[in-house]
């Protein structure tokens, strides 16, 4: 083998000490270090990464990397070089099962991790999906189309326009569910967006991604794909959805409203939680449990509104005491038309902002009041701050999410400028994104600590 195949993506520090022991990637060594001894297989480094450290795959599944510097003995047991084909099966079809449509965005369902790059490369035709996920040929006919190959986070205009246009088509061409595959970062964003976009649908339109790749042992990708897809193809639930996992475990997972769920931990698989509600159902690979009333049903026609507008000149502005009023003065004279505050309490923010608020409406901006507790409403009618924010011109939203309230407003604008036409659109609800009360249990945040919690936590962690 050439010593640079040999030595794939290592230099410097790194390719030394390979060269020293006379191994190289594809190698199944164990590496005795000052850190302890590990077992695995060396692994091409990506070409991005630094040359201080030699990576691992362990027999657990996951990588691991060991500073150079710290080791003292490699021994080689053998070679098994890897080839990360996905594999790749006829998706079959069966006439009586229900016709479920993938679209792709460009984030991680199933997938291969290229060693070269350090980048996952997902799997997505519908053979390669079967060849991943074999269980999804028994709950439907799966056909797929690939919009974007984008990271979540350059998500935008562009691809939410397309996105809601090709959901019209496909509804109106008599398809029977609709599954998004999305990263994670961003998808509580595109769903609120498409709730509006996409308005009374017939069936179940359902998000989905992972919170870790396929190539990790604890990857929550195929269980969400299958609850996803079973969801959309026999669920009753109609209109825009998330589903993903609802504990950390593989126990089931939770479909969440579009424009009620949030990403609320960087790496959980448990990461996406209803917020001032509760998620409309349970999922598991045999049944869909309601966990609530009011949702809409799927229905036999194939009608479905689509309004895909979208203004991009639109901030929020997440309030902090001291905030200056420049900060309002710079989005106003960079073009903004539109501006969510995320205010404090009921809706508050501090008066030394009243002239940039005033500027800013008198100039024809429009503004809107969330609240950054997440939780509860906007009740600016109760302290005298608030009442003199909306004489500024600012109105209030309910219990609308500040990324909700962002995404309906580029909505809106996309629209009309016009003020009383804009306010009406925000204060008018398209599904739930402002609802008349939120349950008693749809606030409970868990403490460690806390007798009550403990023994809560006592009767579900054993």
């Amino acid at each position: 083998m050439a010593q640079a195949e040999k030595l794939k993506g290592y230099r410097g520090i790194g390719a030394d000490v390979l060269e020293r022991y006379g191994v190289g990637v594809w190698s199944d060594v164990e590496i005795d270090s000052t850190g302890g001894r590990f077992e695995g297989l060396i692994l091409p480094r990506s070409e991005t990464a630094d040359d201080r450290h030699i990576v691992l795959k362990l027999a657990t599944g996951y990588n691991v990397g060991i500073a150079a510097e710290t080791i003292r003995a490699i021994r080689e047991r053998g070679r098994r070089e890897a080839h990360y084909k996905i594999p790749e099966k006829e998706f079959p079809y069966d006439p009586g099962k229900p016709n479920v449509k993938l679209l792709g965005t460009g984030g991680t369902i199933a997938s291969r991790l290229d060693y070269r790059t350090g980048a996952v490369i997902p799997a997505f035709s519908p053979g390669e999906l079967y060849g991943s996920v074999p269980e999804l040929a028994d709950i439907c006919n799966l056909e797929t189309e690939k919009l974007f190959g984008v990271f979540s986070e350059n998500m935008a205009r562009e691809q939410y326009i397309t996105l809601a246009e090709r959901i019209g088509e496909e509804i109106r061409a008599g398809v029977d569910g609709i599954v998004i595959g999305h990263g994670t970062d961003t998808m509580h964003h595109t769903a609120a967006v498409l709730t509006f976009m996409v308005q009374n649908p017939p069936i179940p339109i359902v998000m989905v991604g992972s919170q870790r790749s396929s190539d990790r042992p604890s990857s929550d990708a195929a269980l969400n794909l299958i609850h996803a897809v079973k969801a959309a193809a026999e669920g009753n639930i109609a209109g825009v959805m998330v589903c993903m996992f609802g504990p950390t475990s593989d126990q089931y997972g939770l479909l969440h409203s579009g424009c009620r769920v949030r990403k609320m931990h960087s790496s959980y698989r448990s990461t996406f939680r209803t917020v001032g509600d509760i998620p409309i159902a349970m999922i598991d690979r045999n049944r869909i449990i309601p966990l609530r009333e009011g949702y809409p049903r799927r229905r036999e026609d194939h009608d479905v509104t689509i309004h895909a507008v979208y203004d991009e000149h639109v901030t929020i502005l997440y309030y902090y005491p001291g905030m200056r009023p420049e900060i309002v003065d710079a989005m106003v004279d960079s073009g903004h038309r539109g501006i969510i505050i995320a205010g404090t309490g009921l809706g508050h923010v501090n008066k030394p902002l009243y002239p940039a608020l005033r500027r800013a409406t008198d100039a024809g901006v429009h503004i809107f009041m969330t609240v950054q507790t997440l939780w509860g409403y906007t009740q600016m009618y109760v302290y005298e701050t608030g009442r003199e924010i909306m004489e500024l011109g600012v109105t209030p939203v309910a219990n609308m999410l500040p990324e909700v309230a962002y995404m309906k407003l580029c909505w809106a604008l996309g629209q009309t400028d016009d003020r009383e036409q804009v306010r009406r659109i925000m204060q008018t609800p398209v599904a739930d994104e402002i609802t008349a009360r939120e349950p008693y249990n749809g606030y409970l945040i868990y403490q460690g600590g806390i007798p009550e919690v403990q023994d809560f936590l006592r009767q579900v962690h054993r």
